[in-house]
């Protein structure tokens, strides 16, 4: 298979083109050239920006094309335009949070996804490109809508031609978000960890290499249609997360756990200070409960169709031994400071004893 992968050097795409030439495909990689420019040096590569200029992609043809870095549906709908007549089948990685909300357990690929108005897509669509060349407005409560509106723009491009993959917490070696790293790299140093109560509250992810190697396998295949993409395909809990990245560190972890109400009185930030923490604002009871399933959701259709998964600690391992390569010093994007956690421990027992 000749394929084209959008992107291919952050995170996700680096291990599509690791799958894809360990399965012997000739592989064509466009992007920036920004990011680590040498990686993968004996594929071809072609340079230009989807956000102004897709020139380097006229002319050409392949069977299939995965496209990792989409934000708005303009951006989208550009590229799957132009390659149209030039590819067979169009994958595009959206996201789980596309979902309007998560306020019903196990939400699958029929649930009605989020929306914004004519205004904020206009203002997406005109905004100026981070350094990472993402549309500033991309991100934040935008960020699930714009992810729908392109994968409907890919599929307006290709009628039955395209897999949109809503993909969750992607994990591994490489995550650049650090929010599954930091729990690794924690349990990895052992003693007392805090960790938000209760021990059972459910979280889902998924190993980088089992879903790029998933997407290239269905791109081959040409499967269509929507997919949830997360996992793994049992029930992991928050403890367990934890003791497979005690097990993968071999460390002596004990988790201490702090209930919502503490933590958000302490100012705890969900999600980036604790990661997989999502609890409901206690200040906006209208979104009560909007956040109870985010790790609730169904993957049924994509473990039909192949999604596999490796054991929690061979991916907690390998994300240790990569953290490892880094600046030892150099501060993670996500979870928190020794000095902060510390604090809250003490607060914690202080509160416990009275």
């Amino acid at each position: 298979m000749k394929l084209l992968v959008i992107g291919g050097t952050k995170f996700l795409g680096r291990y599509v083109i690791e799958s894809a030439l360990a399965r012997g495909h000739e592989v064509t990689m466009f992007n920036r050239g920004v990011r680590d420019p040498t990686l993968f040096p004996e594929i071809e590569r072609l340079r230009g920006d989807r956000n102004r200029d897709l020139s380097a992609l006229e002319g050409r043809r392949w069977d299939a094309v995965i496209d990792t870095c989409g934000y708005t549906p303009g951006m989208v709908f550009r590229s799957a335009s132009l390659l149209a007549d030039a590819v067979g089948h169009y994958t595009f990685v959206s996201s789980l949070s596309v979902y309007k909300n998560f306020a019903q357990p196990s939400p699958d690929e029929t649930r009605p996804v989020g929306t914004i108005t004519e205004e904020q897509l206009r203002e997406a669509e005109q905004s100026e490109p981070t350094p990472d060349g993402i549309p500033a407005q991309a991100y934040g409560e935008a960020y699930g809508p714009l992810k729908a509106l392109s994968e409907q723009a890919a599929e307006r491009a290709m009628p039955g031609r395209v897999l949109n993959v809503r993909a969750g917490m992607i994990v591994g070696p490489h995550d650049y978000s650090d929010r599954f790293t930091y729990w690794v790299r924690r349990a990895a140093r052992g003693g007392e960890v805090l960790a938000p109560a209760p021990p059972g509250r459910r979280v889902q992810l998924v190993d980088v290499r089992d879903l790029a190697d998933w997407l290239v396998r269905a791109a081959q295949e040409r499967v269509a249609g929507t997919f949830n993409a997360t996992g793994p395909d049992y029930a992991l809990t928050f403890a367990g997360m934890l003791e497979a990245c005690a097990r993968a560190g071999d460390a002596d972890a004990r988790v201490t756990w702090a209930d919502n109400e503490f933590l958000l009185a302490a100012g705890v930030g969900p999600w980036v200070e604790l990661p997989f923490w999502l609890p409901d604002s206690p200040d906006e009871p209208e979104d009560a409960g909007a956040n109870d399933y985010f790790f609730h959701v169904n993957c049924d259709r994509a473990v039909a169709a192949g999604l596999g998964f490796r054991p929690l600690v061979e991916t907690a391992r390998d994300t240790l031994a990569w953290d490892g390569t880094r600046t030892p010093d150099a501060p993670l994007r996500a979870g928190l400071a020794a000095e902060r956690e510390a604090e809250l421990l003490r607060a914690w027992h202080e509160r416990s004893r009275k």
